[in-house]
């Protein structure tokens, strides 16, 4: 099996991981953990795991002229993000949040145009107004009532502002990427996330309890830290070592179906015609905003 055949694997492996996370996390919220204390688990997790992988990558130090910059990035990646996405997939449905992080790319897009000028044509413009007018129609129609998604459309809009500041995040940490070898920038990212999160997510975490907490709560909770937060980050790196960015951003597209399969499998959730209509038009939205013109 060839290098490129591998990135291909890994870059599946990474969104099939995202694609199922949203059953597995929401399983674990609130019955054992609380959002907040989630998200401090995964951030401490994660940086424990990255500062032991750095041992095997490159001796560097920050720059002083960057920490602004990774703190800045800390706070919209490891902070607000993860905490507006736990929060959100805690009160809405998996499909609902598997639909919504999609909209990441298009944030990305219209940010691009107001922070580094990026043009943007009509097709792009088209594509962010149907992507988005997807995710209005779940929020303001995919109403449930539903015990474990206590307010849908609130949870929903939690998601809506996720892709937003993550989408913030991918556009300020560009150059930090580009300088420093992953294991250094994502080690200090997270032990930076660990304190931005803490304010938030403490009592929440000294909350849980772990002498009662049976084997299901557990292997979820080590599926968040261990393959959503790390093993995703690997896989993505090793994929961009062998394709073009593109070809691995592209792979969001299969996340929604991923999580609506795996939701609905395992009667986490269900279809309904709002939820279809509304994923549609989402994943429309993002495939027009993101392809690239023919060369003429």
């Amino acid at each position: 099996m060839n290098k490129r055949t591998l990135a291909i694997l890994a870059a599946i492996g990474a969104t099939s991981i995202y694609g199922v996370n949203h059953t597995i996390a929401k399983g674990v919220m609130p019955e054992y953990v609380q959002p907040y204390g989630l998200v401090m688990l995964r951030v401490i997790g994660a940086s424990v795991l990255f500062w032991l992988a750095s041992f095997f990558g490159p001796k560097e130090k920050i720059d002083k002229k960057d920490y602004r910059r990774l703190f800045i990035c800390a706070i919209f990646g490891m902070g607000i993000n993860m905490l507006a996405f736990l929060k959100g997939l805690a009160l809405t449905t998996p499909i609902h949040s598997a639909v919504l992080v999609t909209l990441t790319p298009l944030f990305v897009l219209v940010l691009s145009v107001f922070l580094i000028k990026e043009k943007i044509t009509s097709r792009k413009i088209i594509g962010i107004l149907v992507g988005l007018s997807g995710a209005l129609g779940l929020i303001l129609f995919g109403n449930e009532i539903r015990q474990d998604a206590p307010n849908i459309p609130l949870g929903n809009f939690y998601l809506l502002l996720n892709a937003l500041f993550f989408g913030t995040y991918l556009i300020i940490a560009k150059t930090l990427i580009e300088k420093y070898h992953p294991f250094t920038f994502m080690k200090w990212l997270f032990s930076l996330g660990v304190f931005i999160c803490l304010p938030f997510g403490y009592e929440e975490l000294i909350a849980v309890d772990w002498q009662n907490l049976p084997f299901e709560a557990i292997w979820k909770i080590a599926f968040v830290i261990l393959g959503t937060t790390f093993c995703t980050y690997l896989f993505n790196i090793f994929a961009l070592t062998q394709l073009k960015a593109s070809t691995v951003s592209a792979f969001i597209y299969v996340q929604p179906l991923i999580g609506i399969l795996y939701a609905v499998a395992t009667s986490q959730d269900s279809l309904t015609t709002v939820k279809i209509f509304a994923a549609c038009l989402v994943l429309l939205g993002v495939y027009l905003a993101s392809r690239k013109p023919k060369v003429q």
